[in-house]
């Protein structure tokens, strides 16, 4: 296959590679090395460029085809360098970024050009240069952990092996202290094909892999369908009487029927298709690496740089959070001036709050009470927004965790976020939700095993009014009455709680006392749903925000809303509406409920026999 010049073959899977190194160091050569000896370029392009350096009366070299291909795309007629493809027995490779190209690392770091592997380049003649240590720390800093080390240019130094292994120790040594393990070090000669497709006799003392069968030992990264369903919205299309949100499935998956949440906005609505262009059938599905469109199934307004998420899978949703950042503005960064901060879809105006840690990306130097960063240098920094964005850390969502700073119109920045700190109380309270469900130690029995046994799911039934309806007398009855029919019934009483669990809070900041209290009584419910129960409670100081808290912490189990009150406006939003007449009768007020949880097949009824 010839890919270069031609329209690439993209229905297979393609390894993504980038090659770094610091300048004159081979890169080019390495890729028209790499490029003629798998058959990659266009017909009669290798015999063309040699005929025309006879011409010149100068000896031919594999870097002009690079310059040609570049020449091709300027004048428009063939491809972009910014993506070179090739092809060994084993599988199809595109490499990423062609050397030199000015994106590099805003391609990098947006995850334009989402890399699976790397091959760093170290001239044997010149050794380990500063720009080499540079490289692996943006390597390192984007999280590639495949990487060979190809020390060109062997054949200037004689084949020298010593010249070899005292680059390999070095480079060791140096990529060791910034948490790199390079796959291997290959001495190469790209200029004269050496260990690059084939072995020659130049280097019998090196027994490892050529540069191509290094690339087809490193594994194909898989989309990540098994992480949370990431879905930055691109742009919002009106087609007939549908609006379609359209863009890329960046991790997770999706399906008719998933209800979301869109991040921050907090808006939410349920899939009702799935769209997608030329296809004879319209999927139920979606997964990691598709770019779709989805309709939901009322409308509501979503827009460009919302992150659209499962309901039970939220990203963070803040104005602050800890980064580390590679900086290459020709202006230092600093403290006081805004940049914008494109992450995803989203850009918010942003500033540096706090300089923690700035590092000499070349020597690892930690560069002392310096409040500013210099071109090439990185750092430790904590960044605000002007308002809330959505995002993951990069060690759990790497497409979601990334970004770039812009100064005035020029991307001068890119980075990881690292840690974060949440804005505001729901912030805090979703992410301890969040941090208390991935590491909560799970039972061996299973709540579908414990509904089977009990005859029912877990269900927080809340019932609110005013003071004086007749709550806590109702509430008693119905935990009775599902008692008596062998439902697992437990009456919470909020006062209960606050003499216990919440004895310790003394009631000095209003905010503070009743976040923490509201907190305390959804944990301990939580606690009871995750046993199986039909917990049951009343209410009438619960705020809409707390309210909102306590759904937040019975996740995933429902809640269900029962309001005492003969006020038409506000009883209109509650699962189950009582009047207050309905109320004074318990018998019938209890039974209204327990049908209600029966429609809901809440109560399902015993299978077991006791």
């Amino acid at each position: 296959m010839n890919d270069n010049g031609n329209v690439p073959n993209i229905s297979g899977r393609q390894m993504r590679l980038v090659i770094v190194g610091h300048v004159d160091h081979g890169k080019s050569t390495l890729v028209g090395r790499l490029l003629s000896d798998t058959g990659s370029l266009p017909e009669g392009k290798l015999d063309f460029i040699k005929e025309i350096c006879e011409r010149q009366g100068k000896a031919f070299e594999f870097a002009f085809l690079l310059d040609a291909l570049e020449e091709e795309q300027d004048q428009g007629i063939t491809i972009d360098t910014s993506q070179i493809f090739f092809k060994t027995q084993k599988r199809h490779y595109v490499i990423i970024d062609a050397p030199g190209h000015k994106e590099f690392l805003k391609n990098m770091v947006t995850g334009a050009a989402d890399a699976e592997s790397a091959l760093l380049l170290i001239d044997a003649y010149e050794g380990v240069q500063e720009q080499s240590r540079r490289h692996g720390y943006i390597l390192k800093l984007l999280g590639l952990t495949q990487v060979a080390v190809v020390v060109n240019k062997m054949d200037l130094v004689g084949y020298d092996p010593e010249v070899f292994f005292k680059i390999k120790s070095e480079y060791t040594a140096f990529l060791d202290s910034i948490g790199v393990t390079a796959d291997d070090f290959i001495p190469v000669s790209a200029k004269l094909g050496v260990n690059i497709a084939k072995r020659e006799n130049e280097m019998p003392w090196y027994k490892g892999p050529t540069v191509l069968e290094m690339l087809d030992r490193f594994e194909e990264k898989a989309p990540p369908s098994h992480l949370p369903f990431r879905f930055p919205v691109q742009d919002v299309y009106k087609f007939d009487a549908r609006r379609i949100i359209a863009g890329r499935v960046e991790s997770g998956r999706l399906k008719v029927g998933d209800h979301l949440t869109f991040s921050p906005s907090n808006k939410k609505g349920v899939v009702k298709s799935i769209e997608a262009w030329s296809v004879p059938k319209q999927p139920t599905e979606a997964h990691a690496s598709q770019s779709i469109g989805f309709t939901l199934d009322e409308q509501i307004f979503v827009e460009r740089g919302d992150i659209a998420s499962l309901v039970e899978e939220l990203p963070i949703v803040s104005t602050t959070f800890d980064v580390n950042l590679f900086w290459m503005g020709k202006r230092h960064l600093e403290k006081g001036r805004t940049y914008t901060l494109k992450l995803t879809t989203q850009e918010v105006p942003c500033e540096v709050v706090q300089f923690k840690k700035v590092i000499n990306a070349s020597t690892l130097e930690t560069l002392l009470d310096q409040d500013f960063l210099a071109k090439n240098d990185v750092a430790e920094l904590t960044l605000k927004t002007r308002k809330p964005v959505g995002f993951d850390l990069f060690g759990s969502i790497a497409t979601t965790g990334r970004f770039v700073l812009v100064d005035e119109y020029d991307v001068c920045g890119g980075g990881i976020i690292t840690t974060y700190a949440p804005a505001n109380i729901e912030d805090k309270l979703r992410d301890e939700v969040r941090y208390r469900n991935f590491n909560w130690v799970q039972s061996g029995i299973k709540s579908e095993e414990r509904a089977y046994r009990n005859g029912h799911r877990a269900v927080f039934l809340l019932i609110s009014g005013a003071s004086g309806v007749g709550k806590a007398d109702l509430a008693q009855h119905l935990e009775e009455k599902l008692f008596k029919l062998n439902f697992q019934s437990y009456l919470l009483d909020r006062r209960n709680v606050r003499l216990g669990v919440s004895y310790d809070i003394i009631e000095g900041d209003p905010e503070f006392f009743d976040g923490e209290t509201v907190r305390r009584f959804g944990e301990v419910s939580k606690l009871f749903l995750d046993a199986g129960h039909v917990v049951i409670s009343t209410s009438n100081s619960f705020n809409k925000d707390q309210d909102a808290d306590i759904r937040l912490l019975a996740q995933p189990h429902p809640v269900v809303d029962i309001l005492i009150s003969d006020d038409p406006n506000s009883t209109g939003k509650a699962d189950i509406a009582l009047s207050l007449e309905e109320a004074k009768n318990q018998v019938e007020a209890a039974n209204k409920i327990y049908h209600y949880l029966k429609d809901q097949k809440i109560l399902t009824g015993h299978n077991y026999s006791i």
